[in-house]
C-alpha cells in the first residue's frame, strides 16, 4: 500500500505505528539509527557480528516507539512530508493546578511540596507519560509518591540497585504512607508473587519474568532511569503493553542522542524539574565547591608509563602506595563526615579500607561494596546521619547514585572518570542539606603522568570531568601537589 502522508496511529502502549511509502520508511530508519557510545570496545563489533548501531525505527513492522512521536513529527517537517496523527495520540488529560493542589491537600504530606514538584507531577498527569530530568535532592521520590498516590492502581516502582529499593520504601513512610501494608519489595531471592499495590524492583531482579507478569500493572515507574542497562531496560519496559502510564525519573543524561532517545522512546519526551545551580542558589542544595588536585608523578615514573595502555594506567594508579597514602592522608584531615569513591574493590577499595581502618583511630570507617548486603548498607547511611567524624570507603556502583545522607561534608573522587552521569551523581551525594551542614567540597584527584608531549589517560578524563564542571556551573579551583616515590 502506498500512503502519500505519513499516518501516526496507536500499535500498542509501548509503540506507535508509522505508515508510511517505502521510501520514506527507508529516510525514517536512517533517522532513527544511531551508533552505541562505546561501540568498538564490545564483543559483538569486534567479532564482526553487529554494525555497532542501534535501530528504533523497525522497518518490518513500521513501529516506533511511542515516546518518539515529536521526532516524527520533526523528522517530516524537516522533509516537508505532511503527517497526520490518528487514535488521539497527543491527547491530554486535563489537570488543573487547583485539582492538583487539591489533591495533594488530601496527603497531609508533613511538609511543603515545592512549586518545581507541584509543576512535575501536573505535566505527568496530563501528558500520561515523561521523562523527567531531575538533579540530586530535588524532590524525585516525592513525586513518585504523589503519583502513586494519584493513580492509586498497581504501580511497579523500578530502580537500579537494592538500596534504593529500601530507601523509597522508606521515604513514603516518611510522608505519611503505610509502607509495610501498601508496598511489595523485590530484590534478588524475593518472591516475585506481589499481592500489594505498590511494587518497588530492581531491574535485575524482574527483566527476564515473561509478559504476562507485567500485565497487572497499570503505571511503571523507573526511578534513577539512566542507570539501566540499555538491553534489560528495553526489554523490560517492551514487555508492558497494556501499561498506559509511564515515567522515568533521572538525575542525569548522559549526553547521548541514542541514551536520550531510548529513555524518551520508552518513558516520554524529556522534561526539566530544576537544575542544581537554581536549588543552590535558592538555598535547598548545600553551598558546594570543587578541589581539584592534580598529583604529579615523577618524572621516572611518568617516563616508565608513556606507553601504557589504560588498564595498565589503572593498575598502576591503584596500587600506587604513595597515592594511596596521600588519599587516606586527606581523609583523615578533614573536617566533619567524608565519603571515599572507588572503582575496583579488591585492587583499591579493600586496600584503602585496610590502610585507613589500621591507623585511624578517632573516625568511624566503614566499607561499602556490593557484597555488603542492603540491611549492613542501611545501617552504614544511618549511622553517618547520626555522626559528624565518620569515613565510608564506597564503591560508585552502591554509593554514587540515589543514596540519601543529608550528613555528609566531604566527597574523595579516589578513582578516575570520565562518565558524566557518575560524576553528577557522584558529586550529588554531597549536596543535601542536613541540620548541622550547610557546605560540602569535592575533592577531585587527578593524575599527572604526562612525558614530554603525551598526556595519560586518565589526565584527558579529568579535563572531561572540568568541562562537566563548566557546563554544571560549579566552581573550582585547581592545586598541583608533587606526589613522592
Amino acid at each position: 500500500m502506498n500512503y502519500e502522508i505519513i499516518k501516526i496511529r496507536y500499535y500498542d502502549e509501548v509503540y506507535i505505528k508509522v505508515e508510511c511509502e517505502r521510501s520514506m520508511a527507508a529516510e525514517l530508519s536512517e533517522y532513527f539509527t544511531f551508533y552505541v557510545p562505546g561501540y568498538k570496545f564490545m564483543p559483538a563489533f569486534r567479532n564482526k557480528l553487529w554494525d555497532g548501531k542501534i535501530r528504533l525505527f523497525n522497518t518490518q513492522n513500521h513501529t516506533l516507539y511511542g515516546g518518539l512521536i515529536d521526532y516524527v513529527k520533526k523528522f517530516a517537517v524537516e522533509r516537508e512530508y505532511e503527517y497526520e496523527i490518528a487514535d488521539n495520540l497527543e491527547l491530554e488529560t486535563e489537570f488543573s493546578v487547583k485539582e492538583a493542589s487539591d489533591f495533594i491537600a488530601t496527603l497531609n504530606i508533613p511538609f511543603e511540596v515545592r512549586d518545581y514538584q507541584l509543576n512535575s507531577f501536573i505535566r505527568c498527569v496530563r501528558k500520561n507519560r515523561a521523562l523527567l530530568v531531575s538533579p540530586t535532592a530535588s524532590g524525585k521520590s516525592l513525586i513518585i509518591y504523589l503519583l502513586t498516590r494519584y493513580y492509586n492502581a498497581k504501580t511497579l516502582i523500578i530502580v537500579p540497585t537494592i538500596s534504593l529499593v529500601a530507601q523509597l520504601s522508606k521515604d513514603m513512610q516518611d510522608y505519611g504512607y503505610d509502607s509495610d501494608k501498601y508496598i511489595y519489595q523485590i530484590m534478588a531471592g524475593v518472591d516475585k508473587s506481589p499481592n500489594k499495590q505498590i511494587v518497588i524492583s530492581t531491574w535485575q531482579s524482574i527483566y527476564k519474568l515473561d509478559a504476562k507478569w507485567f500485565d497487572q500493572f497499570d503505571v511503571v515507574i523507573g526511578d534513577e532511569a539512566h542507570q539501566f542497562k540499555a538491553k534489560s531496560l528495553t526489554t523490560l519496559l517492551s514487555k508492558m503493553t497494556r501499561c498506559k502510564y509511564r515515567f522515568g525519573l533521572t538525575g542525569t543524561l548522559d549526553g547521548t542522542q541514542t541514551h536520550k532517545l531510548v529513555l524518551e522512546g520508552l518513558f516520554g519526551k524529556q522534561f526539566s524539574v530544576t537544575t542544581t545551580k537554581e536549588l543552590i542558589d535558592t538555598g535547598k542544595l548545600a553551598a558546594f565547591k570543587i578541589k581539584a588536585l592534580i598529583l604529579k608523578h615523577t618524572e621516572q615514573n611518568s617516563k616508565n608509563a608513556k606507553n601504557y595502555k589504560y588498564q595498565d594506567e589503572i593498575d598502576y594508579l591503584v596500587t600506587n602506595y604513595e597515592r594511596n597514602r596521600f588519599i587516606r592522608n586527606l581523609a583523615t584531615s578533614l573536617k566533619g563526615n567524608t565519603l571515599v569513591l572507588f572503582q575496583l574493590v579488591e585492587k583499591h577499595g579493600k586496600v584503602l579500607y585496610d590502610m585507613f581502618n589500621s591507623t585511624i583511630k578517632d573516625k568511624h570507617v566503614s566499607f561499602v561494596h556490593g557484597g555488603v548486603d542492603v540491611d549492613e548498607r542501611e545501617y552504614i547511611r544511618q549511622l553517618t546521619e547520626n555522626q559528624n567524624n565518620a569515613i565510608i570507603v564506597a564503591s560508585y556502583g552502591t554509593f554514587s547514585t540515589g543514596i540519601n545522607i543529608r550528613n555528609l561534608h566531604n566527597i574523595i573522587f579516589a578513582s578516575p572518570s570520565k562518565s558524566k552521569i557518575r560524576t553528577l551523581q557522584s558529586i550529588g551525594r554531597g549536596l543535601r542539606l542536613g541540620e548541622n551542614k550547610e557546605t560540602a567540597t569535592l575533592y577531585d584527584i587527578a593524575d599527572d603522568m604526562s612525558y614530554k608531549a603525551k598526556k595519560n589517560f586518565t589526565l584527558m578524563h579529568f579535563s572531561e570531568r572540568m568541562r562537566i564542571y563548566g557546563e554544571e556551573k560549579f566552581e573550582y579551583k585547581i592545586y598541583t601537589i608533587e606526589l613522592k616515590g
